[in-house]
């Protein structure tokens, strides 16, 4: 079953072909375009159609798993009824049930960001420890992209300038992972993006309006920053929940730092062995794990954290602040302050969780 979705301004359609998982724009006349993918990426003019393909294989897409990513994606673009030599394609886990599509105009100027995404597994920090390196023949497996976005400019522009859009699409990108903090999997670090996103950029080689600008100081690259930044917010919250909502939470402020309940609830057990059950303690967490004051203060202590981190901290400094910090909320809860053992980042990351775990503790002896 195939679906329109959305028209663009340049008159070309995005389709849900729901039967195939897959997003599709097709193309009314030839466009410019740069994409990141393995299958006709790189710049092409005598594309006509690009997509963005669930490719969480399951039995149901086709009538063979095919050896290699490239092979895998040709038969989803036939399944789709595109033809392999004049497409270029993406894969990804996220469902194509939870595309973004957001457009911003000024003037006769118009930018619309296609995307779908997740960075609850994948999600990582440009220069994070990675171990994946594997010089490979040409055409073989690829891993599934995460944060997907089709970016249209309905306006010309040279290919220089292409791949300028692409450079601000993906700062739009980091940028809305900065704004909902989420974090790297793979280290104590925010994330920019995740291990395998892809980006299609087109333009409108048809237009009238020829643009050679599209950074930020360029109506262009704002409009860009604009409905990526609103595309991959809103793709992510569909996607996964994450959202300002979900991310008020102190867990969820300090998991990147692995404080999660386990860790809270071994602090707990150090100190208190047998006296209360697991479940009844991690029950009270939840109860206090979205307290507005708690939150917030959590939220300060792990930006001085980033700044130990960054090195734009001192650790004298941070552990005087850090202490300052737990004597503040433990005398706001009614529970005695602890010292911070030492100076690494783990003593930090300790006496937070423990401050945690007292709240706990002392909520349960006071009902909350």
């Amino acid at each position: 079953m195939k679906i329109k979705l959305h028209t663009l301004s340049t008159g070309d359609s995005v389709y849900h072909n729901r039967s195939n998982r897959s997003i599709i724009l097709l193309f009314e006349q030839p466009r410019k375009v740069l994409s990141t993918s393995l299958m006709n990426g790189g710049y092409c003019e005598n594309l006509t159609a690009v997509f963005n393909h669930n490719s969480n294989y399951d039995g149901e897409a086709g009538t063979l798993q095919p050896p290699t990513y490239e092979e895998y994606m040709q038969l989803a673009a036939k399944e789709a009824g595109l033809d392999p030599d004049t497409v270029s394609g993406m894969g990804t886990a996220a469902s194509m049930e939870n595309v973004a599509i957001q457009s911003a105009t000024y003037e006769n100027l118009t930018v619309t960001a296609v995307v779908t995404g997740g960075v609850e597994i994948n999600g990582g920090r440009v220069g994070d420890p990675a171990t994946y390196f594997q010089p490979i023949e040409k055409s073989t497996l690829h891993k599934s992209g995460t944060i997907n976005i089709m970016l249209v400019i309905d306006a010309d522009m040279p290919p220089s300038s292409l791949a300028r859009a692409l450079v601000t699409c993906t700062e739009a990108k980091t940028a809305a992972l900065q704004e909902l903090m989420a974090g790297s999997n793979y280290s104590n670090g925010l994330a920019t993006g995740s291990g395998t996103d892809q980006t299609i950029v087109i333009a409108n080689p048809d237009s009238d309006l020829y643009l050679e600008s599209a950074g930020k100081h360029s109506k262009l690259g704002e409009l860009i920053g604009r409905v990526v930044k609103q595309a991959v917010k809103e793709a992510l919250l569909l996607q996964t929940g994450l959202s300002p909502k979900m991310q008020h939470s102190v867990l969820r402020r300090m998991k990147r730092f692995g404080v999660t309940e386990e860790t809270v609830w071994q602090e707990y057990v150090s100190d208190n062995s047998g006296e209360v059950i697991k479940p009844q303690f991690l029950e009270y967490l939840s109860k206090i794990d979205t307290d507005g004051q708690l939150v917030a203060y959590t939220s300060l202590y792990v930006h001085l954290l980033d700044q130990f981190l960054w090195e734009l901290l001192p650790g004298e400094e941070v552990m005087q602040t850090g202490s300052e910090l737990i004597a503040l909320v433990a005398g706001n809860f009614g529970i005695p302050p602890m010292p911070i053992a030492g100076p690494e980042l783990q003593d930090y990351v300790q006496a937070w969780a423990k401050l945690v775990s007292d709240i706990v503790k002392f909520n349960m002896s006071a009902p909350y």
